[in-house]
């Protein structure tokens, strides 16, 4: 029973990593932009929240009202005036740019909230669980946080293959000079699709900030579980990403099972075990 209910939470965690991985998707998807910064980005939304918390006296979720509008015109704004211009057919410009702006959000952080580890409080839901049988339990939380990912994807999907906006971002993912031949406007695109990247991490952001503790040096971290879930998945697939978070998670959780120490070593062995079987991912969707 002890290896069933590892691996049951161990795929639902995967639904947060999902969430960390789903705006990297939909930025690479939309632009073949990899933003080295995705991570801090992450932990600048847990600490808005945090800011948010303690300046409004809002609840933790209640403060994804202002959290997720104001990450969205971050997104909007940071890709409209800075990333637009690194983008072409050299995959370097964006990379440097993306690196240059995780040091500073890093430092940034560093200046304004020192080094100590933060932490929101959910009060008694961060330990109420479901009983399915006397030996095992599913924690209220990481179930919220689960289906909170697997909603986020469908509204995702739903957007991307059902809307005009959706219809934008694929036909500029295909060929953005023939888009803009139709009147595609290709860097408003861009903007939106960055913007909403960054609404829909800045959901993860909260439920990572009352998980866990963070602090201004935690973004590397959510960046490689990001990363590693959309590799495990597939390129483009957004499903694939939550396939891959779960697969990560799992890993996690039986290598804690094995050996507490074995946790993160469990998940990357997975990675790269995925990496070398299937190198385009569980569920690829883009072409070589």
């Amino acid at each position: 029973m002890d290896w069933v209910n590892a691996v049951l939470q161990g795929a639902l965690v995967g639904g947060l990593y999902a969430l960390f991985a789903a705006g990297l998707s939909l930025m690479f998807g939309v632009m073949r932009l990899v933003n080295i910064a995705h991570g801090d980005l992450i932990v600048l939304a847990a600490y808005l929240g945090l800011v948010t918390v303690d300046t409004l006296g809002l609840g933790p979720f209640t403060s994804l009202v202002v959290v997720v509008p104001a990450m969205f015109v971050l997104g909007y704004i940071l890709q409209r005036g800075l990333l637009n211009f690194t983008l072409g057919t050299d995959i370097l410009p964006p990379l440097l740019v993306t690196f240059g702006l995780s040091i500073v959000i890093e430092n940034a952080l560093l200046e304004g909230f020192s080094a100590d580890e933060q932490k929101l409080q959910a009060g008694s839901f961060e330990t109420a669980s479901i009983h399915l049988t006397d030996q095992l339990a599913i924690g209220w939380f990481p179930l919220v946080i689960f289906v909170t990912a697997v909603a986020v994807i469908v509204l995702l999907e739903l957007l991307i293959y059902r809307t005009a906006v959706g219809r934008a971002f694929r036909a500029t993912s295909d060929d953005a000079d023939t888009a803009r031949l139709y009147g595609v406007r290709n860097r408003h695109v861009y903007s939106l699709a960055t913007a909403l990247a960054l609404a829909v991490i800045s959901i993860a952001a909260i439920f990572l900030a009352v998980r866990v503790n963070f602090d201004p040096a935690s973004g590397p971290a959510r960046l490689l579980y990001a990363f590693e879930a959309v590799i495990i998945g597939g390129l483009g697939s957004l499903w694939g990403t939550l396939a891959g978070g779960v697969v990560l998670g799992v890993a996690q959780a039986i290598g804690a099972q094995l050996n507490p120490g074995w946790e993160q070593l469990a998940g990357h062995v997975a990675f790269l075990i995925v990496l070398i079987v299937r190198p385009r991912g569980l569920f690829p969707k883009l072409a070589d």
